[in-house]
């Protein structure tokens, strides 16, 4: 197990407030035991949060060129047809992802190909659950083409509540591996991917996916 290189910022911040806590209960009640046993507790269980939230599992990735692999952890929370007005501006099959905080928050390439279009957008911080998170939430959206069959999916990853800061990887231009990292998103929320209306659906609403290895669809 891994700690991903997101969270190393994190951590830091996260022992610093920890050595500070401890310090001010062993300075402010030095025959206080219970308010230093209390700093001791508090520090331990932000640092094993942070640990868990930053983990990078090892895993066996599942390549499959006519497969559209699940980008992220998490639990399937909507699949339904609807217009994708950003990019294609047609209709398409969306598939939302919703990863909670206790979710491995690696992002990555659902397939292989170009990386034909990529944007970061500015915006709110709702609850990433709400349908219109997808459009009013700060978010990126990347569109890889197939290498194969020529065929587009768009993916976005979504702010949530908590979900401050949205990381991308990747740029126009970038030749994509399935499976390979192409984000990062802190503390929780959600990833929608935009499929051809013609993909051929592999899960159902409530499926619990991981990321690099769930099957979302096939060609």
């Amino acid at each position: 197990m891994k700690f991903h290189k997101e969270g190393y910022p994190t951590l830091l911040v996260t022992i610093l407030f920890s050595t500070i806590i401890i310090s001010i209960a062993k300075l402010a009640f030095p025959e206080f035991a219970i308010a230093h046993w209390f700093a001791y507790i508090l520090s331990g269980f932000l640092l094993i949060v942070v640990l868990q939230f930053f983990r990078h599992p090892s895993r066996v990735h599942t390549l499959n060129d006519n497969a559209i692999i699940a980008p992220a952890d998490g639990e399937v929370v909507v699949i339904e047809e609807t217009e994708e007005g950003e990019y294609f501006k047609d209709k398409r099959i969306q598939v939302s992802i919703f990863m909670s905080p206790i979710n491995v928050h690696v992002n990555r390439y659902p397939i292989a190909g170009e990386v034909t279009y990529a944007k970061y957008h500015p915006g709110k911080f709702m609850v990433a659950s709400l349908p219109k998170a997808s459009t009013e939430n700060e978010r990126t959206s990347v569109v890889v083409k197939h290498a194969s069959n020529g065929k587009s999916v768009l993916f976005r990853q979504v702010a949530g509540a908590l979900a401050r800061r949205i990381v991308m990887y990747c740029k126009e231009g970038d030749k994509a591996t399935q499976c390979d990292e192409m984000g990062f998103i802190k503390f929780g929320s959600r990833v929608d991917l935009y499929l051809p209306l013609d993909a051929k659906l592999k899960v159902k609403i409530g499926d619990v996916v991981k990321g690099s290895q769930t099957t979302i669809a096939e060609f």
